[in-house]
């Protein structure tokens, strides 16, 4: 009877044993996961968070690159603006808007009451009652039109400025230096509007015993476009300097007398560009259509007509043109004189081509003068030859940005 009970335990054990070895065996890859999974949170736990890579700073190459893009953007922006003013000033439109307001003018009049009611009030101003008496509504709408694009294109202009200047700045795209100059250009997008509409006021105004053509002051229109031009040339700098890297350039006695007629050729060109705001100002492309003799006389004899001698710069139309003809003629001589003296020196290839571009655009500015002049101003080729005056003056600014120091 032990015997048998011994024989019964043994195997019903055996059996256990089995079952037990069983369900180890189905459980061993379970337990060699679970092994495996907490060796890696082990190492993990000793060795820290995997490692990232370094946070890019800004501002640096590629986001200079991106607020370079943006100011030549803007830059291109001022160029339609200085374009269509001109073309506002020679179809003599500028006018016909006889008030300001930053949103209300932004919906031009929609049905015919609204444009009989813009009309009645350009009535009672000077340009309708001494030039355009005659003027019927269809023509009004023609002017008020180019006035109103004009103004729309300016608010683009400082739409253009303002909300990506807000973006970068938030993005930390804008170094401590970059921050004054973006702050500079955008105060002077809201200036340039303001003295705008300065600039209109003066040809609105009423003139006692006077019945001379009406016109804005060119005090303020040659104001007006100098603002322009200096917002044009400090994008565009500023633009240029970030996009293209400084050239490698030994400094050398010649370089830096190269240097020096670069700026001051540069600065010739802007003051003959705004010289022509003065010709612009008061018609004075039309008093002596001949070149390059003044009705046949080199010097005419009323340059100097009025009194005192130094108003005649300003507003005698024989002096302004003779003034303007100079600085032309001026601008010419120094730009052939830079491309000569640039000629006989290694200069980089950006450099070499600027400067070639330069001169070239140079001799077709003269020439777009000489033939606006011959043929008593016509719109389209005085607009060409006033877009050709921005042209020039972009490459000038280009030689610069080609010639200028290596930043230390």
């Amino acid at each position: 009877m032990l015997l048998s009970k011994l024989r019964t335990t043994i195997f019903c054990g055996c059996r256990y044993a089995g079952k037990g070895f069983q369900q180890n065996s189905h459980q061993r890859p379970q337990l060699r996961q679970w092994l495996v999974r907490r060796n890696q949170s082990t190492i993990t736990v000793e060795a820290g968070p995997p490692s990232t890579p370094a946070a890019v700073s800004v501002p640096n190459a590629a986001t200079n690159r991106i607020v370079g893009r943006w100011l030549l953007g803007c830059s291109g922006l001022v160029v339609g603006a200085v374009v269509l003013g001109g073309v506002t000033r020679l179809t003599e439109s500028g006018l016909s808007m006889v008030d300001w307001h930053l949103v209300r003018e932004m919906k031009p009049p929609q049905s015919e009451a609204e444009w009989e009611a813009e009309f009645s009030k350009y009535k009672q101003f000077p340009e309708f009652k001494i030039l355009n008496h005659e003027m019927t509504l269809p023509e009004f709408k023609f002017i008020f039109y180019m006035e109103w694009g004009h103004r729309m294109w300016g608010r683009l202009v400082g739409l253009a400025y303002i909300l990506p200047a807000a973006y970068f700045w938030k993005k930390g795209y804008f170094t401590r230096s970059m921050k004054g100059k973006v702050l500079g250009l955008c105060g002077f997008v809201f200036f340039q509007g303001l003295l705008g509409w300065y600039m209109v006021k003066s040809g609105l105004e009423e003139k006692a015993d006077s019945h001379d053509v009406p016109r804005v002051s060119q005090y303020r229109l040659c104001a007006h476009l100098g603002s322009a031009l200096v917002l044009y040339c400090a994008s565009l700098w500023t633009g240029l300097t970030l996009m293209l890297p400084a050239n490698k350039m030994a400094d050398s006695k010649r370089l830096m007398q190269l240097r020096r007629f670069a700026k001051g050729t540069g600065g010739l060109v802007f003051l003959t560009a705004l010289s022509g705001a003065f010709v612009a100002g008061l018609d004075a492309g039309l008093v002596y259509n001949s070149f390059p003799k003044m009705a046949d006389k080199w010097i005419p004899d009323d340059i100097l007509a009025f009194s005192p001698a130094l108003k005649n710069i300003f507003e005698n139309p024989t002096t302004v043109q003779f003034d303007h003809r100079i600085l032309g003629i001026g601008s010419l001589t120094a730009i052939t004189g830079l491309y000569l003296f640039s000629r006989r020196m290694m200069l980089p290839r950006r450099a070499k081509i600027a400067i070639g571009l330069l001169a070239a655009m140079a001799y077709t500015q003269v020439a777009l003068g000489i033939s606006t002049l011959l043929l008593y101003v016509p719109t389209p080729l005085a607009a060409t030859h006033q877009s050709g005056s921005v042209a020039l003056l972009t490459f000038a600014i280009w030689v610069l940005a080609e010639l200028r120091k290596m930043p230390k």
